[in-house]
Order: C-alpha cells, then structure tokens, then sequence
C-alpha cells in the first residue's frame, strides 16, 4: 500500500519546491501502480485538503494504463477518512469523502464499463471502539447510499433523478493506534463483525507503528504489534474469516525500517502481515528499479502464522520501558521542538500539533508536554545525534533482551541500523553515562559523516541560534539517513 507520509529525505520527482500538493499526488498514485508496481494507495483525507474528483483525474492522467488494469479490482485506492469522534474541525468533511465513493463510481463505469466500484474501503483512524466503525458503515449504507430511495416531488425518487447510488455497502479498517485498542484489537474486530448483521468475506485491520513509537517508544511499538498479530490470529482461527493486518511502517528504525533493502528480515520478523506501507521514504529516497524490485518481493509473499510471544512477559517490558521512554522524552521535548521547525516539509498538510499526554507515567510537572508528529520528532532526535531507538535502552535487563531475541529478533537489527547515526557527546550531554553505556553495548560505531551534521546541529541548539538557518544541515543529514524521521 503506497501511501503519502512524508518521511522522504530527498524530494518527490512531482514536488514543487520540494513540497508535494495535490495535482502532484495524483501523479504519484499512478506512479506507484505503474513503475513501482503496488496494487494499492491510500488517498489521505485526514489533515489536508482531499482532491474529491481523484478517480476522474486518475483516470484522465494514464487512460492507457487504466484500460488494462481496473481500478478496484486490479489495482485500489483506500480512503483515510477523518473521524469524526476524533477530529471534531474536521468531522464534516467524512461526509464530503464517502461521498466520493459515489460519484467515483458513475465516472468508473463510464470508463470500464463494468460495475466494479472503484473505491469500496475506507481507513477509519483514531479508531478506539467497534461502534464507531458501526456508524461509519451504517452512515454511509443509509444515508450517503440510501438517499437515493428519498422521495422529490413530482413522483420522483433520487435514485430516477440522479441514478443508482453504488456501491450499497464499504468496508471500513479500523486504524488502531494507542496502546489500549491495540491491546483491544481482537474484541473491537469481533464486535464490529457481530454487529454489521451481515457477513464478510475478509476483515482487514490497520495497526500503527509510528504514534505507538512515538508514544512508548521502539521496544514498546514492536510489542505492541506483535501483541495485537497473535490475538488477531487467534480471532482468525476462532471465527473461520481471513483477517488481513496491515502495518504502517516507516523507512527510519524507529517507525518500522522498512526500506527496500530490508523487506525480506521484515517479512520474516512479521509473517502473518498481509500489507506493508510503502511510505515516502521507500518510494523516494532510493533507485526506482530497487523499489520496484522489493514491491515484487512483498506481493510475491505468502502469510503464516506469527511468532508466538508470552503476552505478561511483554506487558512487563512494555510498561518499564514505556515509563523510562517518557521520562527521558521529557527532558528531549525543548530540543526537540527548537530543531523541529527546521525539518523540511515534504507535503502539504495543515498543521497538526499534538498532545504528549502521558503526565501520570512520566511524573509530576509533566502535564502539557507538547510535542511535533512522529516523522518530525524523530528527524529532529536523528538530527541532534540522539537517535530515538536509545531511548529507554537502559531500562531493559539481561532477561529482557534474551526475551526480545526470541519474539522479535530484528529489533537489534534495528539498534544496528539506528545507532550509527548517534554522536555520543550528544547523548551523553543530554541524556547521561546510562544512555552512553547503552549506546556502547548496541551501536556498530558512529558514522563520521552524520556525525559532523550533527556536531553542528546540537551546537547551534545549545547556543541558542536561529536554527532556520540550519535547514540545509538537517536535510543533509538526512539525506546521508535515506530518511527523514
């Protein structure tokens, strides 16, 4: 699933001063179908202003591509809706997307004059219980769907006015992305499949990686997800229904690494994943032929069951490394936000500021803690030479790490990758000798190059300078990464 995080360290070939926008997004949904070759992307209505008329100007923009492959049954687009117990500026605008899927039809069935809906799934995110996605598939059945049986005057329906409304039903994904409802997954899935009175051939369920990192850290995200894939499998073999997990990762190691090179210990560590996001980072900051070539791998993969995790065991290390995690993003959260002004924006998006709520695990004082997204306080973190995965390192016993290495092994692969970009003075200034002793005992040693961008960086923050002026220095650094944050 192509999808439009910006975590690209270098731009988008359709960006316009290194910012992709809207007509630029089109372009990148029929790039990523027809030369990186994923049958899927995600069209984001949440936080941006949604292109309503994406499958007529999809369509207009490579007819030949789209006489051969048929939009919703070769290759897909999924919606990220807005949710509207969560956004509440924003809630209307669900009405505006699902109905989208209406219009979207008429102008598919024109062009491949089948009855195929173009657009039939939506991504709800912020998802915390079954009754939400309830409303979002009852809404759009009766209401978006259903008014065309609504009478007009003279003897008229909708439906003789303005045609049939398709398709009748959607499927919804829950998007599941803090640590209750990711704990949740299998009840919010079996209640919600109760309560549609009808049934599904598949479910697909959407569990994050980025937030849960940013919010419990690497170790704790990594749980989390497998936690969430063992009881989804459980409610899988329970029920009889295919349930298909998605994961969204990202090409830095403390949102997924997932990049090209990588698919393949990826694919092991998660073997019961059906889709992986293919974020900015991975469509951008390597070879196309490279990433086409990794797109091959990850369709060419077959699901089996995942690996077996003792869920008390990684409760514990969970909360432990959790509250350390915290304690330390308390002490980052100035730095953090000084450098994150300077973190180039790769999209168009509004701004979105986000609460670090977590004043009871963190201690007293803490209440308020307000922190960037996760790409940008993880691209500001890489960019003082303080990388995110050390975080929380130093609370992880030897029993811990004997554990990890048995229920999720990739994750040392990931210090590996992550800990290289360090610079130890950085670490040891801000977060002591237990962080540097940490790094020590994970970090293959420091890259020189990263290193020097980031003596720079963290000097400029200490002095107080004005750190717009640092924004090439970031960028370069991150493109020395081959990701953003």
């Amino acid at each position: 699933m192509s999808t439009q995080h910006p975590d690209n360290a270098f731009p988008a070939p359709f960006a316009e001063n290194g910012v992709l926008k809207g007509e630029g997004e089109i372009d990148e949904a029929n790039w990523a179908w027809s030369k990186l070759l994923c049958d899927e992307q995600m069209w984001d209505y949440e936080g941006k202003g949604a292109d309503v008329d994406v499958i007529m100007k999809l369509l207009l923009r490579d007819p030949e591509y789209f006489r051969s492959h048929v939009l919703g049954s070769d290759v897909f687009l999924t919606l990220r809706i807005p949710n509207p117990s969560a956004e509440r500026e924003m809630r209307k605008k669900l009405e505006e997307a699902l109905h989208t899927i209406v219009t979207s039809y008429d102008i598919a069935a024109g062009f491949h004059d089948t009855s195929l809906p173009p657009i039939w799934e939506v991504i709800l995110p912020f998802t915390t219980s079954a009754d939400e996605l309830l409303r979002v598939e009852a809404y759009y059945r009766e209401v978006v769907a259903g008014k065309q049986d609504h009478d007009l005057p003279g003897r008229m329906k909708v439906r003789d006015w303005l045609g049939e409304y398709h398709p009748e039903s959607i499927n919804v994904i829950p998007l599941l992305e803090d640590e209750v409802r990711l704990q949740q997954a299998d009840t919010i899935v079996e209640t919600y499949l109760h309560g549609l009175g009808r049934e599904v051939p598949r479910m697909r369920v959407f569990l994050a990686r980025s937030d849960p990192a940013l919010n419990y850290g690497l170790v704790g995200a990594v749980l989390l997800t497998k936690l969430a894939l063992q009881r989804l499998h459980r409610l899988e073999a329970r029920l009889g229904i295919p349930i298909y997990p998605i994961v969204g990762v990202g090409g830095a190691p403390f949102r997924g690494n997932f990049r090209p090179g990588g698919v393949g210990r990826f694919l092991r560590e998660y073997p019961s994943v059906q889709t992986f996001t293919i974020q900015s980072s991975f469509k951008y900051d390597y070879d196309p032929a490279e990433v086409s070539g990794a797109v091959q791998e990850i369709l060419a993969h077959r699901r089996h069951e995942p690996t077996p995790i003792e869920e008390d065991r990684a409760l514990d290390i969970l909360q432990r490394s959790k509250k350390r995690y915290q304690q330390q993003v308390v002490k980052l959260a100035d730095m953090v936000n000084a450098v994150a002004a300077s973190v180039p924006q790769r999209r168009d998006r509004r701004l979105h500021i986000g609460l670090f709520g977590y004043s009871r695990e963190a201690g007293d004082g803490t209440q308020g803690v307000v922190l960037p997204r996760a790409i940008t306080f993880a691209a500001a973190l890489y960019s003082l030479g303080i990388p995110p995965e050390l975080l929380a390192l130093d609370a992880l016993t030897e029993d811990d790490l004997a554990f990890l290495r048995v229920v999720a092994p990739h994750i040392f692969d990931d210090l590996n990758d992550a800990l290289r970009y360090a610079n130890e003075e950085s670490v040891g200034r801000v977060l002591g000798p237990e962080a540097v002793a940490a790094l020590h005992r994970f970090s293959p040693g420091p890259d020189q190059e990263h290193q020097g961008f980031t003596d720079f960086i963290f000097s400029w923050v200490q002095q107080g300078f004005d750190l717009s002026k640092a924004r090439d220095v970031v960028e370069w650094a991150a493109r020395r990464r081959q990701f953003l944050g």
